[in-house]
């Protein structure tokens, strides 16, 4: 069906996709990617959607048309078209009906690309121009930057709403259009040192929805690591952080944030939605009315602010059914991202050790800090802390945690000497399960799914704990990271020491998560008595 020719990616490559819905074919997106991200040597695949699916583009029948894509040459009027699944006799009839459909929009295109094609070619950049319909903008977009492994992405504005979903299953980093000559950047969460557009006299024609790329120079061990400063974008600056939050929300607001509490928003199976308020991404958590944690969590989560704890962003309470608002962890949990080889490269020792004293900082906040009384019940572990856009770690604690003053006046007729000693089994059950999170950092194992993992019938603690006190730490570590310097022997070496004070406590005394924490920073454990 016309000119076949070589479609195979690049070394180096960058994917801009366009809404082909539009009436008018804008090169925007194209000319800021030439502009600001594409070198010498790269190629530039420019990836046409009809984001509606087929309503705009239909079998003579009036059915949606089946998934096709199709490659338009700039360099001819040649175009091969590739259909997608079983394709019967009476569909390839329809094809060549579905040809006619759209040769108005290829033609459109070759005439609105061609002038980039030839500029293109000047500089050894090659240019190719696809035409996607049936497929959902998001899959596609990931299908294809799967298949080529680009640089960057780049969203045509009119896209911008896909941009979260798109952005949680690449590698790469991202730039989203705001207007001509204007895009938002989203950093890639393996964070690798590159050029950027704003180091390249474009820095009044981006801003950043993230944090910059990390330039983080290397520090004393045991000093107390800082996160990158982060941008301001509405799309990335957490609405917990903003003024007027947390506030009530309407049903009607809610509808809107979550498409109408669409299938699509679903995530996972329990009642909990995906959404945009605000251009920024939220979590929306349904509870039915006669729900008691519902209350319990929003007084908990109405009074704590903190940077690596997930926050509240608003709720919502109708005679049917409850809702919280929470920020969105858009790079996913610990554990996904451990369970996941690329991801887990991703988090060299580090950074492990830097997501270790977040955790541990929180955690302290929790524990000692809160104006109120301690917050125990946090049950700490890789698939409860999660990864804001900007990489911070967050700890998850809807559902479990509780104040502990409340939990322990519970306890009626209880003496005073047992409220301490409850007390203190709550705290040292999170101080626990801290240490637990920390041999997930250094095994890149999840405790929850370690059977699955090859764990026969051990636990991960029974696996890993004899071997680090004895000191085998060699065995335990993630092979999938090696110890580049002696700086990454000497962070493992700390979670370690951590872990082991967590898990088999042998002095007989009660430890804080404060002295904990001073292990993770390599800081000697000050001995005290009972």
């Amino acid at each position: 069906m016309g000119l076949e020719f070589d479609s195979s990616p690049a070394a180096e490559s960058v994917i801009v996709v366009m809404d082909a819905n539009r009436s008018k074919v804008s090169g925007d997106a194209l000319e800021w990617a030439i502009k600001h991200v594409v070198r010498r040597g790269y190629t530039v695949i420019v990836l046409g959607v009809f984001s509606d699916g087929c309503k705009k583009i239909s079998s003579p029948s009036g059915t949606s048309c089946f998934p096709f894509r199709m490659w338009i040459s700039l360099s001819s009027i040649s175009v091969r078209i590739e259909y997608s699944g079983s394709v019967g006799q009476g569909d390839l009839v329809n094809s060549r009906e579905l040809e006619d459909k759209i040769e108005k929009k290829r033609e459109e295109y070759q005439r609105a690309f061609h002038p980039f094609y030839r500029k293109c070619s000047k500089n050894q950049v090659k240019l190719e121009l696809k035409l996607a319909a049936g497929y959902d903008p998001r899959s596609i977009t990931i299908d294809e930057a799967q298949q080529c492994n680009p640089r960057w992405i780049v969203l045509e504005s009119q896209l911008k709403k896909y941009r979260v979903h798109i952005y949680r299953q690449v590698a790469c980093n991202m730039a989203v259009m705001k207007g001509k000559g204007v895009a938002t950047l989203m950093p890639s969460r393996a964070r690798e040192q590159e050029e950027w557009p704003a180091d390249r006299g474009a820095a009044d024609n981006v801003d950043f929805e993230g944090s910059e790329p990390d330039q983080t120079v290397a520090q004393d061990a045991a000093a107390i690591w800082m996160p990158p400063t982060i941008s301001e974008s509405p799309c990335f600056y957490p609405l917990s952080c903003r003024d007027g939050f947390p506030r009530a929300f309407s049903l009607a607001e809610l509808q809107l944030i979550t498409n109408g509490f669409s299938a699509e928003n679903l995530i996972g199976t329990f009642c909990t939605y995906e959404g945009i308020c605000q251009d920024t991404p939220v979590l929306v958590k349904r509870y039915s009315a006669n729900d008691d944690r519902f209350w319990s969590v929003l007084n908990i989560l109405s009074r704590v602010r903190h940077r690596n704890i997930l926050n509240l962003v608003g709720y919502c309470c109708t005679e049917a059914s409850m809702f919280l608002l929470c920020d969105f962890p858009c790079s996913g949990t610990v554990e996904m991202n451990l369970l996941c080889d690329e991801a887990a490269k991703r988090l060299s020792w580090r950074r492990r050790w830097y997501i270790a004293m977040e955790i541990g900082i929180g955690i302290r906040y929790l524990h000692e800090e809160c104006v109120d009384g301690p917050i125990a019940d946090l049950s700490v572990c890789s698939s409860r802390i999660a990864f804001s856009e900007g990489y911070s770690a967050m700890l998850v604690i809807i559902n479990t945690a509780k104040w502990l003053k409340d939990r322990i006046a519970s306890e009626e007729d209880s003496p005073a000497d047992s409220l301490s000693t409850e007390e203190n089994k709550r705290i040292l059950a999170d101080i626990q399960g801290y240490g637990m999170f920390l041999v997930e950092l250094i095994t890149g194992k999840s405790a929850g799914l370690f059977q699955d993992q090859g764990g026969n019938d051990q636990s991960l603690i029974d696996w890993a704990l004899p071997l680090l006190e004895n000191g085998f730490i060699s065995q335990v570590i993630d092979p999938r990271l090696v110890l580049v310097d002696a700086s990454d022997s000497e962070v493992v070496n700390y979670m370690a020491r951590a872990a082991l004070l967590c898990l088999k406590n042998d002095t007989g005394r009660k430890f804080s998560i404060s002295e904990v924490l001073a292990l993770v920073r390599g800081h000697q454990l000050v001995a005290s008595s009972p």
